[in-house]
């Protein structure tokens, strides 16, 4: 057994049994999550998977999405244009914030925002919303090597409650951001959310982008790689919704959350980490989930800093007794 997987089975006994946090239950299906579901998973970019828990456990990806639809729309659209509807900058305000795009009335901040999570995705091309939807699932199907599928109860539990986002697609419409078909475009946006993963899904798709774009076992470009700095920059300065400069400072690694538990995990040339569990905190993180990710930082040197200063001992973790 190598150290890596050692250390995974030790976080695992650790904060199981923490019980901190609480159920996403803006979206009411959700709701219905176990508390008790917890899994971390490690693939590395050469496609050896270290996992543990309940990692091939179904649940839906949430606003993980909004990174590979941020990369598709930079495949469709260009750096250039997709910048001129919306920007990089954090915003320090909650994913949904109303009040932040009122005041800034031009562009969305970021595209992990809810705002510019709807103007990305308005961006994917398509004639119509059954080819973009199409075109998006065989997107998924690149990163994670499987058929992937929307679990309707959750697209139709968005769909009903999602009042929020249709005011934000709404103010995106005023200041022409996104064009006049707004339901078509929450339809879309409500869809990607609802795409069902596990932890070893996620897993594999961050390793993916760990490995430049390529898929580590077909060997297939997921994504071009010249767009996968754009992804990662954004997701270390924007990715944990309001918690990520302290994200930052103390994990230092490009990751995305998700209200449903999920946490993605980037260490570029080396893995994707994800961990699962549901129960968030008042931002929206899992609360095992920044446990978790804050140890492998700690015990392996996965600090984007302390990579860069040759502290990462990553190889030697993989190596077995």
């Amino acid at each position: 057994m190598s150290k890596l997987e050692r250390f995974l089975e030790s976080l695992y006994k650790k904060y199981r049994t923490l019980n901190s946090g609480k159920l996403a239950s803006y979206i009411p299906q959700l709701a219905n999550a176990n508390p008790d579901w917890f899994a971390i998973t490690v693939v590395t970019t050469d496609g050896k998977v270290f996992t543990v828990g309940d990692s091939q456990e179904n649940f839906t990806i949430q606003s993980i999405s909004k990174v590979f639809l941020h990369g598709m729309a930079l495949e469709d659209c260009g750096r250039a244009a997709l910048l001129e509807k919306v920007g990089v900058e954090p915003t320090g305000d909650p994913f949904d914030s109303v009040i932040r795009l009122d005041e800034n009335s031009k562009r969305p901040d970021n595209p992990m925002v809810n705002a510019g999570a709807i103007a990305t995705t308005s961006l994917i091309k398509g004639n119509e919303l059954t080819e973009r939807l199409n075109r998006m699932l065989e997107m998924f199907r690149r990163y994670i090597n499987r058929d992937v599928f929307i679990d309707v109860s959750v697209f139709m539990s968005e769909r009903a409650t999602g009042h929020r986002n249709r005011a934000l697609a709404n103010l995106l419409l005023n200041f022409g951001t996104i064009d006049h078909n707004i339901e078509e475009i929450l339809d879309l946006y409500f869809q990607q959310c609802s795409l069902v993963v596990n932890c070893q899904d996620l897993a594999m798709m961050a390793a993916t982008l760990a490995n430049r774009g390529i898929q580590p076992i077909t060997n297939q470009q997921a994504v071009q790689s010249e767009y996968v700095r754009d992804m990662l920059s954004v997701m270390h300065t924007c990715g944990m919704y309001n918690y990520a400069g302290e994200w930052a400072y103390r994990v230092g690694i490009p990751a995305k959350s998700g209200v449903s538990g999920g946490i993605i995990g980037v260490i570029p040339e080396r893995a994707g980490i994800a961990v699962f569990s549901p129960l968030i905190d008042q931002q929206g993180n899992s609360v095992r989930g920044l446990r978790v990710f804050e140890d492998l930082s700690q015990e392996f040197g996965f600090h984007l800093l302390d990579v860069s200063m040759g502290k990462c001992n990553f190889a030697d973790c993989l190596e077995s007794d």
